[in-house]
């Protein structure tokens, strides 16, 4: 048994995970889904670290690789950007225009379904988009070394393959491949899981 916990990534909250934390639980193991503060403008990266609960593996999405490059556990990156590495050219061109910034700063997309779109959800979980919350800026230059697996998703519409692969050898990560777009929580969660249980096992 493996304890995990799964940390979202912009916009979400723990419920992105539902489908993984169902397959790792119903396999007998334990796992911790929190809610970022990401609609917090006042919340940092510390933050952001001390709600999520330790576990023997830290699995981050998207921009929840920040958070998890600072946490003491074994990693997995699902997708994920990383601190150590510049964001120049980390997105697909045109991500992000359906988002706008409220008077706080915070971006968030007027339309759950232009959501659903961009973030590569399947049909029959569109309707998700209309949880996602307000993301406030987030950034950090963190970084402390711990052994990781990337998990690269190759049809990523949002964050770029190629970046995420560069992204793998910044930080020393063993890479597997995923037939996915960029919310593969969501479209792959079985294979994700196994993937996650491997690593665990490993």
């Amino acid at each position: 048994m493996a304890t995990y916990s799964l940390v979202h990534g912009a916009w979400h909250g723990g419920w992105a995970w539902d489908k993984v934390r169902a397959e790792l639980e119903r396999r007998g193991h334990v796992v911790h889904t929190p809610d970022l503060p990401c609609d917090d403008p006042r919340a940092g990266i510390g933050e952001y670290a001390a709600s999520v609960p330790p576990a023997d593996v830290v699995v981050g999405h998207s921009l929840g690789g920040l958070t998890i490059s600072v946490l003491d556990a074994r990693r997995v990156y699902v997708c994920a950007l990383v601190p150590c590495l510049s964001w120049e050219d980390a997105f697909v061109p045109g991500f992000g225009a359906p988002r706008r910034r409220d008077e706080l700063g915070r971006s968030y997309y007027p339309d759950p379904a232009a959501a659903a779109r961009e973030l590569q959800y399947p049909d029959a979980d569109a309707e998700l988009a209309r949880r996602l919350r307000p993301q406030a800026s987030l950034a950090s230059e963190r970084y402390t070394p711990a052994p990781a697996l990337y998990v690269v998703c190759a049809r990523d519409a949002a964050i770029d393959p190629d970046w995420q692969r560069r992204a793998a050898a910044a930080v020393d990560a063993e890479i597997v491949e995923l037939e996915a777009g960029h919310s593969p929580m969501l479209t792959h969660a079985p294979e994700l899981a196994d993937i996650l249980e491997r690593y665990a096992a490993s």
